[in-house]
């Protein structure tokens, strides 16, 4: 496998732009739907549980197929998938925006999902093969992890202009942003990560039973709180059953979706750990902070948006100042210092009142932005780092399947959470009681996150074995071509 070149040539760049563009769409996306689901429910008369499907179906599709879309990343060429599901995103975001039914909708939302599931690790697996691992891998992945975070700060604001408009805007806007990341794709990435080989195999029994697995565990989170609990015992019986198939495969498949020796990397497992319960912890207080905004304090969809808009700070830290301090501290602390910035910043939301100001609720706010930038981007690296190119995809994969049952699982144990503390009563003191309850739910994630990054921020490394100086070992038959 040739070296990547020491510096980047000024192209690569160009390229960071365009995947910048797509992770920024994704997050935009996401943002500008949560906030005109109102105005979906009130023009196409949706009930609360169909209104919901536009979120799950979504979630489903993107969580359940995004391993699936990491491994074709590797196995067909990071360019074809990124471009070809680029234009997938594109079509059915339109079809959305021309919905006139709620079934339309809801196929929309989960064919967009699944085309995000394949674009998303296939962008990352050429970022993380074009920069050479280091400073300047480290740099470009801060860099696109701001980008991402950027991209659902501003959507919160946009969401709510657009849907005042009209909420189909929220469809056709994506259109016009995926139309031209997808000229800059043609133009600035280039042909060179088509497969290495002529095996193009795909592990379709592995396929079919991991992307069952994880669709089924993703409904049964978030169907959790809506439906009886012994449906969701056996929604989430048969997800473990597929994945207990789905490694006996793995075991005895010539070309595996997963390889299982990946999974014996203890760092890339905290990673994806840390990684889970950061997501489940920020969706869930998400939520939860937006119901009090709006449902406990009446305010309107704008100012709530605009309220929590310092939650985009991560944007501007991610590139500017957590790349100083991974490189004084170390990837590491900085992820440790993240989540114990986010458990403070839960903490200090945890005695909410019902006449708060804004400037109580500040600190958290802030906190959180923080502790995003943080906490995302070194998650990002920790995630990939020391990972074979060929294994960059799955890594991806891996990773995003992480934030996005985190994301599932946050916001049904929240909701689980607040409808039992709420009860029956919809008093302003019934409301707070239940708020306050929920959001103990994130603060348990950021505690446990923390715990988990401690051990990989006080790890022991042990130093590498020295050769003997006047020894030559000799070249192993059994070694990698270089």
């Amino acid at each position: 496998m040739p070296a990547p070149a020491s510096s980047p040539p000024r192209s690569s760049w160009g390229l960071l732009l365009v995947l910048c563009g797509a992770i920024f769409l994704e997050g935009i996306d996401i943002a500008m739907l949560n906030m005109a689901l109102p105005t979906i429910r009130a023009d196409m008369g949706m009930s609360t549980g169909s209104l919901q499907w536009v979120m799950s179906a979504y979630v489903l599709g993107y969580g359940g197929f995004m391993l699936l879309g990491g491994r074709a990343a590797d196995v067909f060429g990071r360019r074809r998938m990124f471009v070809a599901w680029l234009v997938v995103f594109l079509l059915f975001s339109g079809l959305g925006g021309l919905a006139t039914e709620g079934w339309m909708l809801i196929v929309a939302r989960f064919v967009t999902g699944v085309a995000a599931a394949f674009m998303t690790p296939a962008g990352l697996s050429i970022i993380t093969t074009t920069f050479e691992e280091g400073p300047r891998r480290n740099r470009a992945l801060l860099v696109y992890s701001g980008t991402a975070a950027g991209g659902f700060s501003l959507g919160l604001v946009l969401g709510g202009f657009l849907a005042a408009l009209d909420w189909r805007w929220v469809f056709f806007a994506p259109v016009i942003l995926s139309f031209l990341i997808l000229l800059g794709a043609l133009a600035l990435i280039p042909r060179v990560d088509e497969p290495r080989t002529a095996d193009r195999r795909m592990d379709v029994a592995g396929a079919v039973t991991v992307t069952a697995a994880i669709v089924l565990l993703v409904l049964g989170v978030e169907r959790a709180t809506h439906t009886a609990g012994g449906w969701t015992a056996l929604t989430i019986a048969a997800s473990l059953a597929l994945f207990t198939a789905f490694v006996l495969v793995e075991r005895r498949a010539a070309t595996p979706l997963l390889r299982l020796g990946l999974l014996r990397s203890w760092p890339l497992l905290r990673a994806n750990l840390v990684a889970l319960l950061l997501f489940g912890a920020f969706y869930g207080f998400q939520f939860v902070a937006v119901l009090y905004l709006q449902e406990l304090r009446g305010w309107s969809t704008l100012q709530t948006s605009f309220a929590m808009l310092v939650l985009g700070a991560d944007a501007v830290i991610s590139p500017t100042v957590v790349p100083r301090l991974v490189d004084r501290f170390g990837n590491a602390r900085v992820i440790l210092a993240g989540m114990a910035t986010a458990a403070l910043a839960y903490l200090l939301f945890l005695p909410v009142g019902a006449d708060w100001t804004y400037l109580a609720m500040f600190p958290s706010f802030a906190l959180l932005g923080l502790s995003f930038a943080l906490a995302y981007g070194p998650l990002t690296i920790a995630a990939t780092e020391g990972v074979a190119e060929e294994d960059q995809g799955v890594a991806g994969g891996l990773l995003y399947t992480s934030f996005q049952f985190g994301a599932a699982l946050g916001l049904s144990a929240v909701t689980a959470v607040n409808v039992a503390a709420t009860g029956d009563g919809g008093s302003p003191a019934a409301l707070l009681d239940g708020y306050r309850a929920a959001l103990l739910v994130p603060l348990g994630c950021a505690l446990l996150a923390t715990v988990v990054s401690a051990f990989g921020a006080f790890a022991r490394r042990r130093p590498a074995p020295k050769a003997p100086a006047e020894a030559t070992p000799p070249i192993s038959a059994e070694a990698p071509a270089r």
